[in-house]
């Protein structure tokens, strides 16, 4: 009997732990037009364009962009994800060397800075000195990883893409890897990449709006862009085997004291190969707001810095950035308020929020973005988390996103509502005041009933067997 009391425990508590998260989603679903009514929302990365919600309104105008000539393009607010702008940006492209902001900030991630890189034969002899960029190092030579890096972002040395991949993973192949998996990370969702350079190769390829995603991760890494902003020249002092020291500077021409140059530039990766055309991802910053801007298919090379101007300039002047208040989108979601409990005090909720920010048109109102969610994104359920994307819509333009998680495990330890970056600190929302209702007391009321019932079956079973058993032995 205490077998069968365990297994039917079991049982009816997981359906009305179901239950009950069932119960918070669709309330999640309906506070969704309470959003509007309270001039607030939350946003973080973005996955492209998707229909307006039926609270939408599609006639809200949003600025006209300037024409540029590069075939896809795409600009983004680095903390928001918004997309500001987009030219056919889920084309598929070749990237060239702007890969190598990824290789970067793989690098980055998983080395120290005074860690020292031997270059292979492989490494070494990995390009063709006549056609690629290159530093021309040799078999055995060795450079600190600060050194390489600085070779890699700014002067785009191929050879040394290959020695950083194989001082980070191994091998390239397990690199190359490292970088597939990494994209889908960073929501790149129509990108392979097959070497650690751009050096073409028909697998290799991604889209605009992807590499907006990868480059936003880049921005957000501040050891990148302290290396990748550097307009000073740059030198290697002798190594071990090369006794004259190379001196370089970036190849950005957006930068300080270049042909280009643009004062809110923050750096930023040029590329090319016959089969990509020119190519450029670039930085930039002004009164606070951060853009990133990437252009593919540029005919030549001056045309990829002046469409990239041109929007920045578009953006900067015709958006602004807006923080919500005590009363955001996700407040509605913390554990403190609207879903409050006993059960809720004691297991937190993982609830995954990226932003504090979201951007919209000078003219517009943070009232008239509102919250959807998004259809196309599936709801999983793996060992009691939910996961569930938020779009945040102004008009018909997404000018936000956030992954929703729901869990009630009880080893979270504290609150990992991030409101903002890590570096970036804003007060916790001030919750709602609304009747508390103690759901695990209902749970545990309704499991205990259907316990009880189930008990009473079974000994009313087990007393039909007994007598029937008895009737037998008296017949024979």
């Amino acid at each position: 009997m205490k077998i069968s009391i365990l297994k039917y425990t079991k049982k009816y508590t997981r359906k009305c732990i179901s239950a009950v998260t069932a119960v918070i989603i669709a309330c999640s679903m309906a506070m969704t037009p309470v959003l509007a009514e309270n001039n607030t929302t939350a946003a973080a990365a973005t996955s492209g364009s998707t229909s307006a919600s039926s609270t939408t309104d599609d006639n809200l105008p949003w600025p006209e962009a300037p024409a540029v000539t590069c075939e896809s393009a795409i600009l983004i607010d680095a903390d928001t994800g918004s997309i500001l702008y987009e030219k056919d940006s889920a084309r598929k492209c070749y990237p060239a060397s702007t890969t190598k902001i990824l290789t970067g900030l793989l690098t980055i991630e998983n080395c120290n800075m005074n860690d020292i890189v031997t270059f292979s034969s492989k490494a070494a002899n990995s390009i063709n000195p006549n056609e690629d960029a290159n530093l021309g190092t040799k078999t055995g030579e060795k450079y600190t990883v600060e050194q390489a890096l600085y070779a890699l972002l700014l002067y785009s040395a191929n050879e040394v893409a290959y020695g950083l991949a194989e001082q980070v993973a191994g091998s390239l192949d397990a690199f190359v890897e490292m970088m597939n998996n990494k994209v889908k990370e960073l929501g790149a969702i129509n990108t392979h990449f097959s070497n650690a350079s751009g050096l073409y190769d028909p697998n290799h390829y991604t889209t605009a709006y992807d590499m907006a995603m990868i480059a936003r991760g880049c921005y957000n890494n501040s050891s990148f862009v302290n290396i990748d902003s550097t307009y000073t020249s740059y030198t290697i002092p002798a190594t071990n085997v090369t006794s004259s020291p190379r001196t370089f500077r970036h190849r950005h021409k957006m930068l300080k004291n270049r042909e280009y140059y643009y004062e809110y530039c923050k750096g930023g990766k040029t590329g090319f190969t016959d089969e990509s055309l020119y190519t450029l991802v670039t930085f930039a910053e002004k009164d606070g707001m951060r853009l990133i801007c990437v252009v593919f298919r540029s005919p030549d090379d001056a045309t990829r810095f002046v469409d990239t101007r041109s929007l920045f300039d578009w953006g900067f002047n015709n958006f602004k950035k807006s923080t919500t208040n005590n009363t955001n989108a996700s407040s509605l979601y913390t554990t403190d308020n609207y879903y409050s409990s006993d059960v809720f005090s004691e297991k937190n909720l993982d609830f995954d929020l990226g932003a504090s920010f979201i951007t919209i048109p000078n003219s517009g109102s943070a009232s008239n973005v509102v919250m959807d969610i998004n259809d196309d994104y599936d709801i999983t359920n793996e060992d009691g988390i939910l996961t569930a994307q938020l779009d945040f819509l102004y008009g018909s333009n997404k000018v936000g996103s956030t992954k929703l998680t729901i869990s009630s495990d009880d080893n979270k330890g504290s609150s990992s509502l991030p409101y903002n970056d890590t570096e970036t600190s804003v007060s916790h929302p001030i919750p709602k005041r609304c009747i508390k209702i103690n759901v695990w007391v209902i749970v545990a009321a309704g499991a205990g009933i259907l316990i009880i019932i189930n008990v009473i079956d079974n000994i009313k079973m087990s007393k039909k067997r007994n007598r029937h058993y008895s009737r037998r032995r008296i017949r024979f």
